[in-house]
């Protein structure tokens, strides 16, 4: 589902040079859950705006369910990043003067829908997050759980191979994040990819796989887990003759 091999990142001024992210790897199969990690400032959000191409890298290759993303102009990025990806924000980044409907309909309007086509898709999107009786509701109206399910409902309705959430549960308080949590285990079951951006340690232990990133390069943590396992066992094994 995405591949990205030897990205990096730099951002330049005319005093000084940043190096976002250095020669990062990560491969995400189709299907999987998984959770990246790491400090602030680290290269999480950089590696979160060039997955979802939003932001372009300097170096390396990327590919999206099969595309190669290099070289895309503006129009193609945007087209491939409606059709193929989801979004989940932190701060829901609902517009507030429009309903829970409008709100899942912005984005599907943009693909050129017809009106049956999108309505269909958003009822069914919001009856999945538990929101079909508040349809005509305005975010101001709903708690902040209820918040990130509509965010989720919205990403939903286009049908996204590929979610991308960074923070998902950050302005939530421990019983609703779980319970989104539980909602993006459902939705992972169900087939859709999900890379998710947390601080939480206990949400990113839900996941399938946890992924580290520290000073612009990442580390599979569970593969280091199992090699260093493998290491601990075979020091511990007794000696042959």
């Amino acid at each position: 589902m995405l591949d990205m091999r030897q990205i990096t990142k730099v951002y330049r001024t005319e005093l000084v040079e940043t190096h976002a992210l250095r020669a990062l790897d990560l491969q995400v199969a189709d299907g999987e859950f998984v959770a990246v990690t790491g400090p602030s400032g680290s290269g999480k959000t950089t590696f979160l705006n060039i997955a979802g191409l939003l932001e372009e890298f300097t170096g390396g290759q990327y590919t999206l369910d099969g595309v190669d993303v290099k070289g895309l102009d503006d129009n193609a990025r945007s087209r491939l990043r409606n059709e193929k990806i989801g979004f989940i924000f932190q701060s829901f980044n609902l517009i507030p003067d429009l309903n829970l409907f409008d709100n899942c309909d912005v984005p599907l309007r943009y693909r050129g829908m017809p009106a049956s086509e999108r309505r269909l898709r958003i009822e069914d999107a919001l009856g999945m997050v538990g929101l079909g009786s508040r349809i005509k509701h305005y975010p101001a109206e709903l708690s902040g759980g209820q918040q990130q399910r509509a965010a989720i409902a919205r990403a939903l309705a286009g049908s996204p191979r590929l979610l991308l959430a960074d923070e998902p549960t950050g302005n939530l308080d421990s019983q609703m994040a779980r319970s989104v949590m539980e909602l993006l285990e459902d939705i992972n079951e169900q087939g859709t990819t999900i890379v998710m951006v947390t601080h939480d340690p206990e949400l990113a232990a839900r996941a399938q796989r946890n992924v580290h990133i520290v000073d612009g390069m990442a580390t599979d943590l569970s593969v280091a887990s199992a090699l260093q396992h493998s290491l601990h066992a075979d020091s511990a094994s007794p000696a042959t003759a």
